[in-house]
């Protein structure tokens, strides 16, 4: 029975790290780019919003989420699995437009992320077994 209940456990805290990692760098970039750091500030053209600030509160915001859905991953709570699977998932097709500048280091995450969502989607809900066990252990 020791055995059903640690199944995955690999893939939870592989999972768990990569949100962690991504929540952190994504809330140190917005900050850098509330504070408008010269490392953003290159060509003044901002894709999705029209200023720099509005891009860090989102970068903020998104790595405070991934954050969370690192924690919840786990614990085992579905929040973190699906939070999980999303961001893996949008991360993934993010890269994809990036495969022509950074050929090798896009192909190497986009399979980190891949291995994300196998993770989550497969291991990623409450373990069965580990429910069935009461607090006797039987």
């Amino acid at each position: 029975m020791e055995e059903a209940t640690r199944r995955g456990e690999g893939w939870i805290a592989f999972a768990g790290v990569m949100l962690m990692f991504a929540g952190v760098l994504n809330f140190i970039w917005g900050i850098a780019a509330i504070d408008d750091s010269s490392y953003f500030n290159g060509d003044n053209r901002f894709v999705i919003f029209d200023s720099l600030n509005a891009w860090g509160w989102f970068l903020v915001i998104v790595g405070i989420l991934q954050v969370i859905a690192a924690v919840s991953v786990w614990n085992r709570h579905t929040y973190g699995q699906v939070a999980g699977i999303a961001f893996a998932s949008l991360n993934a097709m993010i890269l994809l437009f990036t495969v022509n500048v950074f050929p090798f280091a896009a192909f190497m995450l986009f399979i980190v992320d891949l291995l994300v969502i196998y993770g989550l989607a497969v291991y990623g809900g409450r373990n069965p077994a580990a429910e069935r066990v009461g607090p006797t252990g039987r």
